[in-house]
């Protein structure tokens, strides 16, 4: 089941739905759904006859206010074989702010002063139930489905200092797909492809059977810092393949489409567009 999170005109409200085609049967408001996401998540696999076509409603991600997006950088082999990175003990860990989120098709904007914007094509987690100091089995049992999700990710500001958050928060930097219940996922474990193409041309091409830091794994280490709640987010990584450190470096500029391909998540896509929110390249 695909759940997405939308809004009415004329309505303030952010609303959960589940999403049939080119339909979207309401569950309830967003807050509510993540208070008790599990008994909701069953009602709406209830046939109802309340549904909006997507084209009277804004996509947004299905992601509460209140949520942590908590990244994991460098978890695939590749890619940190890629940058040179030695592999740490521990995940490297870094937030985003839910409002640098964004759905698909929305475009994404390159940030004055950058050369462009680096694609990061990933799996996202949604955390379903509270986790304090849990183990792993326990963390992975308790995610509640999956995204598709690109970490565009502004170079120029990431490198400033050593701390990532500045280059990891730009408007409408983060894309995602909708939340597909875990249920039609299965584990990452047993891999799942993550494919990036920019104007149709792959750029990356990996397996969640990569990560370093399994899923289960890196929830439970968070849980025992501070507890997790239904609605916060991982985003797990990305696979090699990406454009600072190509030769020369290859980003994102006005005019360039960027899509994430995720088994059984579906395709991602964003436009990009400069930071006048222009979609055609500058003369």
């Amino acid at each position: 089941m695909k759940l997405v999170g939308f809004t009415v005109p004329g309505e303030n409200a952010v609303l959960v739905g589940r999403l049939d085609g080119d339909h979207i049967a309401p569950i309830t408001d967003v807050k509510a759904f993540w208070d008790d996401p599990l008994p909701w998540v069953a009602n709406a696999r209830n046939e109802t006859d309340s549904r909006r076509h997507v084209g009277t409603v804004e996509l947004v991600p299905p992601v509460p206010e209140s949520a942590r997006v908590i990244c994991i950088g460098l978890n695939y082999r590749a890619h940190a074989a890629e940058g040179s990175f030695t592999v740490p003990d521990y995940p490297t860990l870094f937030g985003r702010w839910t409002s640098s989120l964004t759905a698909g098709g929305q475009s994404a904007p390159v940030p004055a002063g950058e050369a462009g914007l680096d694609w990061e094509g990933e799996v996202a987690a949604y955390v379903g139930a509270s986790l304090c100091d849990v183990d792993a089995d326990t963390a992975r049992e308790a995610v509640l489905g999956y995204s598709t999700f690109n970490d565009l990710t502004a170079r120029k500001a990431q490198k400033l200092t050593a701390q990532w958050t500045l280059g990891k928060n730009g408007d409408r930097s983060g894309p995602m797909g909708p939340l597909v219940t875990s249920d039609e996922v299965g584990d990452l474990r047993d891999g799942l492809r993550v494919l990036t193409r920019v104007n149709g041309t792959v750029v990356q091409d990996g397996n969640t059977r990569d990560h370093i830091f399994e899923l289960g794994e890196v929830l439970a280490l968070i849980s025992r810092t501070f507890t997790l709640n239904p609605g916060d987010v991982i985003a797990t990584g990305t696979p090699e393949g990406v454009g600072y450190v190509r030769n020369p470096p290859w980003l994102l500029n006005a005019g360039d489409v960027v899509e994430v391909e995720v088994d059984r998540l579906g395709t991602l896509v964003t436009p990009i567009v400069d930071s006048s929110g222009r979609s055609t390249p500058s003369a």
